[in-house]
């Protein structure tokens, strides 16, 4: 299998331009730790973390049970790239073993309403728990699974359909959104598959179509009203955006699903000198901030942190000039934000409860995996 990194390469190596300097790839993690005293900070707001979250895990091994077993996924998929916890400490074992009893008969986890979300993150934590391809089967199996739910002619939906090539949580009426088919792209290309996959084309059309850029690859009526390189939510139902419509109908865009739809170009193989590219640059450079998600204020602010850091690891960025000429070291803003926001028992939670970001497991989770991306350089 080939890994997603490959791409990422490739995508670097079109120069240093859009948002500012390249990372340094070949940094070891003791060399970054000695040199770099915002990553120390990581390290030990990580080891808060993981130690808040330990004694959280309920008795039938996961994390917030109660609702769906995909929290669980993140958890465990967040100890795992901590780089504090590995695959065989009980607590991980613990909580594979009950995502792999809420596997289905067709290879989705808890095959419900929200099966798509809860087996693409699985996947991800089953990969990184995978030696000696213990977990082969049931990758390629929620390779195999999420395949046969995306929207496109096996459910009578045609390269002209809006819900083309997308994803949503799952179920037989579930319209498809740029944050489930990002986890699907995400879970696909992670787990081996390359960028010109049938299943990242295909999700590269509904991908394209989220983004406010009107042209050759978004041919939705709403595309040019806005047009600032943002990305919204779906394309389903005439267009779909938290961030609210403008007076003649345009849909906003806002900064979490903007990070989503490029990270997955990156995953898809576009590079530097795509317009698609080009322009969810243009908007981040625009919109650069970490005191909210842009677009949504204090809604997903841990889903944004750590779609921004993920995106921004896999650009290889180490600073971001915002368009007005600041420098940024988003790792660093990023930390700082994070360690503002701890809670006293080492934990994560947003008061502004909305996507379920009330739940400081869930968002405590997000927070480890953010803080794991912002701490490597490579």
């Amino acid at each position: 299998m080939r890994p997603a990194k490959s791409t990422r390469r490739r995508f670097l190596s079109r120069g240093a331009q859009g948002l500012g300097m390249l990372a340094a790839i070949s940094a070891s993690p003791g060399a970054l730790l000695a040199a770099d005293s915002p990553a120390q900070g990581a390290e030990a707001l990580i080891a808060r973390g993981v130690a808040f979250l330990r004694p959280r895990q309920d008795e039938k091994g996961g994390w917030s049970t109660r609702r769906e077993p995909g929290i669980t996924a993140l958890v465990v998929t967040g100890l795992l790239r901590s780089g504090q916890v590995v695959p065989g400490d009980p607590a991980v074992t613990k909580a594979l073993a009950y995502l792999e009893g809420s596997i289905g008969p067709n290879g989705g986890v808890s095959e419900d309403a929200h099966a798509n979300y809860a087996t693409s993150i699985a996947l991800l934590a089953f990969q990184e728990a995978n030696r000696n391809g213990k977990y082969d089967r049931i990758i390629k199996s929620g390779q195999d699974f999420l395949k046969g739910k995306q929207w496109d002619e096996s459910e009578g939906k045609g390269r002209d359909d809006p819900f083309y090539g997308g994803a949503g949580y799952g179920g037989k009426n579930s319209r498809p959104d740029l944050s489930n088919t990002t986890f699907l792209i995400d879970a696909l290309r992670e787990t081996g598959l390359p960028p010109d996959d049938p299943s990242i084309k295909k999700a590269m059309i509904f991908v394209s179509r989220c983004q406010n850029l009107k042209g050759e690859f978004n041919d939705q009526e709403w595309a040019g009203k806005v047009n600032d390189g943002g990305f919204v939510y779906s394309t389903a139902h005439s267009g779909e955006t938290f961030a609210g419509k403008t007076p003649d109908g345009g849909l906003r865009s806002y900064a979490s699903m903007t990070y989503a739809g490029l990270k997955s170009m990156i995953y898809a193989g576009l590079d530097r000198d795509d317009p698609r590219v080009k322009a969810a640059m243009t908007y981040i450079k625009d919109h650069y901030t970490l005191d909210e998600n842009p677009g949504l204020g204090q809604q997903g602010l841990y889903y944004y942190y750590h779609t921004f850091a993920k995106t921004m690891k896999v650009l290889g960025e180490s600073k971001v000039v915002d368009s007005k000429g600041g420098s940024h070291d988003w790792r660093a803003e990023l930390i700082a934000a994070l360690k503002k926001r701890e809670q006293p028992d080492g934990g994560w939670v947003n008061p502004s409860d909305r996507f379920l970001e009330g739940d400081p497991n869930l968002v405590t989770a997000y927070a480890l995996l953010a803080l794991a991306y912002a701490r490597q350089k490579s």
